[in-house]
């Protein structure tokens, strides 16, 4: 059955588009034998509204896996295809380590800030990508650790980036590029509602707050960006559980961008 792509976007409206266009070719796979296939897709917005957010709920409505690279801390790119074992400290890539440890052979993998990715001078973190990306090549692909050619043209490539000028063309071209603006205000409700369940629903402690969290703390939490949300409920929980209480309450919640160091007289 096709998986409830409603949900999401009721959830998160200002990836509709993104969303609509996913249901499309998730429909093709209905009735029939074979595996989801989506283009790459690069979701590309300002920091702080949500994308990663998105990604991790996307691979969470497909149930196939999911691999996470964040970029900004890459600086080789044989963190994604592997360092050769003639290294020190050689390991398999990301992409190996994800197929060979998941269950499915069409996994989620989520490509964080793209565009943050910084070359040391002798490696490209984006370079395994070009390879990747296509589908003839992504068949034979070899990570340099294992040595052992995978078939990894089944991966949902799935991207993040703030500056897409800061992506060079050859790699942009092989994306399904989409531009999400910052959610609303009803928009940001659900997705702090959403991250409130997240969270709660993946602690055991979880179960000693409530299934929702008060229209006052929702309201609260709704008006920081996004990626301040999870931090900020996080540190809630704690706050709470410290002072004997089983909710979280506005005061709970803090603005992290709100708390200045001072230096110097």
């Amino acid at each position: 059955s096709l998986p409830d792509v409603d949900a999401l976007t009721e959830e998160l409206p200002n990836f509709a588009e993104v969303l609509e266009d996913i249901r499309k070719h998730l429909a093709l796979c209905v009735d029939s034998n074979d595996s989801i296939e989506l283009p790459p897709m690069l979701l590309l917005g300002e920091p702080g509204i949500g994308k990663t957010h998105f990604a991790r709920k996307l691979a969470e409505l497909l149930g196939t896996g999911c691999g996470f690279v964040p970029m900004s801390s890459l600086t080789a790119g044989w963190v994604l295809s592997g360092a050769s074992s003639q290294w020190k400290n050689a390991k398999p890539g990301k992409v190996f380590d994800t197929f060979l440890n998941g269950d499915y052979a069409n996994p989620v993998i989520v490509v964080d800030e793209l565009d943050k990715a910084s070359a040391d001078g002798q490696y490209d973190p984006m370079g395994a990508l070009y390879e990747l990306l296509e589908v003839n090549t992504a068949t034979r692909f070899i990570d340099e650790f294992a040595e052992v050619p995978i078939d990894a043209s089944g991966a949902v490539w799935l991207a993040t980036a703030n500056d897409a000028a800061r992506i060079p063309d050859p790699l942009l071209s092989r994306l399904a590029v989409y531009e999400i603006d910052a959610p609303d205000a009803e928009g940001a409700s659900r997705i702090a509602a959403s991250i409130y369940s997240e969270i709660r629903g993946s602690h055991d402690w979880g179960k000693r707050f409530p299934e929702a969290l008060s229209s006052s703390s929702l309201e609260k939490l709704a008006a920081l960006p996004p990626r301040e949300m999870r931090r900020a409920l996080q540190a809630g929980f704690g706050n709470a559980k410290i002072a004997g209480r089983s909710e979280v309450q506005p005061d709970d919640i803090q603005d992290a961008r709100a708390r200045k160091t001072r230096i110097g007289f």
